[in-house]
């Protein structure tokens, strides 16, 4: 791109955080605008260890709309995509035409260059698509002057859980009565510091992209589960309005016993789908079989489990029994070469394991069947990088070569 050229270039890069649902979103009432059959509620994880960056380019100069996601260059015709470029750039000429001289928006005629990279594996049940689409909806907005109220609606459209995405802490998505989905959003129901105490797990058993996607996964278990409508219409309801409650009242033996009972009845949905779908492998099993016997060795839940769409384990304690869960973990699913890195992200202290704690769990180990541990924390919603050396595209609008 010739130099002055270069001058025309509009540039913003944003980071969004992956949510974890306690309260799961699972099936559509309209495939076309993503409004789900139930509410959800999530714990937004904390960015240091988990997140989305995404810079989007604007230029008079660029011929088309283009994306790299994660290095690669991908198709940007993909309709979820479109339509979360066509409501930001139709919210931009709104405001516009509305005189809002606050926002500058000359240059939502032109073709933007979008540049995304996650800091985890993508597709493997750790909510990239929900972080991937907050991060590209909350960029484009800072890039055209959308305000944020409207962005819940349109990163919606993208995934889902995205809206979830776009808030800190503990964060519900409305199901909303209308049709045209103006009442389905997210919003917040406390902070990401209303409870310190609060650490989240994830034991990453498998980074591979999951055989069956949620879009189709979530279409079958509609049109096949009679479970699934049950759910939505008799169990999410009072869980949603009692999760919000233990929440707000801090109280860890009943958040983490919803919260595996959710996660169990949502993977029971995906049994009576037919043909049944199976996120879960031997190895989840058996962390869950881990967390029950360690609960019932202390007569009280200090350890929670939660999983999406994948075979990961996502852990809820509290900080004062994290070095010992880690422990246990580290007992029972051994590393094969000592030395590695098995704890990544917040530290965690060491702790010894009684030998009547080791003899009442009674699993035999697992050598290598978790690869890693991914410690942290609730954390805010998204935010804009103001260090132009965190663009992942350069002055000509194409990817760095670091990306």
């Amino acid at each position: 791109m010739p130099e002055n050229d270069k001058q025309s270039l509009s540039m913003v890069t944003c980071t969004a955080p992956v949510n974890i649902a306690v309260i799961k979103y699972w099936g559509k009432r309209d495939e076309d605008l993503i409004l789900p059959i139930n509410s959800s509620l999530s714990v937004t994880l904390h960015q240091d260890q988990l997140k989305t960056t995404t810079t989007v380019a604007c230029s008079r100069n660029f011929q088309q709309d283009r994306i790299w996601l994660n290095g690669k260059g991908e198709d940007i015709s993909n309709p979820r995509l479109q339509s979360c470029l066509q409501e930001i750039r139709r919210f931009s000429r709104k405001r516009r035409n509305t005189g809002d001289s606050t926002s500058d928006v000359s240059g939502v005629s032109h073709k933007v260059h979008i540049c995304s990279v996650n800091n985890f594996p993508t597709a493997a049940g750790l909510a990239s698509s929900a972080s991937g689409y907050a991060c590209l909806v909350y960029t484009l907005s800072q890039l055209f002057g959308v305000e944020n109220e409207q962005l819940s609606a349109v990163a919606r459209q993208g995934s889902g859980s995205a809206c979830r995405s776009l808030y800190g802490g503990f964060v519900q998505w409305k199901l909303g009565e209308q049709l045209d989905g103006k009442d389905s959003l997210a919003e917040q129901v406390e902070s990401e510091s209303y409870w310190p105490e609060l650490r989240v797990l994830i034991l990453v058993v498998s980074a591979e992209q999951k055989s069956v996607g949620s879009t189709s996964g979530m279409h079958t278990s509609v049109e096949t589960s009679q479970l699934l409508k049950y759910r939505a219409d008799v169990v999410v309801p009072s869980r949603m309005e009692e999760m919000i409650r233990v929440i707000r009242e801090r109280d860890f033996p009943a958040f983490g016993e919803l919260t595996m009972k959710d996660s169990n009845q949502f993977h029971a949905i995906c049994l009576d789908t037919y043909p049944p779908i199976f996120y879960l492998n031997n190895m989840s099993h058996r962390i869950i079989s881990l967390v029950h016997r360690y609960n019932q060795y202390y007569g009280e839940t200090r350890v929670a489990y939660t999983f999406d769409a994948g075979p990961n384990a996502v852990i809820y304690t509290l900080q004062d029994h994290l070095p010992e869960f880690v422990q246990v973990v580290r007992h029972f699913f051994p590393l094969e070469v000592s030395g590695e890195e098995f704890v990544k992200g917040l530290p965690v202290c060491s702790a010894d394991l009684s030998e009547e704690l080791k003899r009442d769990i009674n699993m035999e180990p697992t050598p290598k069947g978790i690869r890693y541990i991914i410690s942290t924390k609730a954390g805010p919603g998204p935010c804009v990088m103001k260090d132009p050396n965190h663009h992942l595209l350069g002055a000509d609008g194409l990817p760095k070569k670091t990306v």
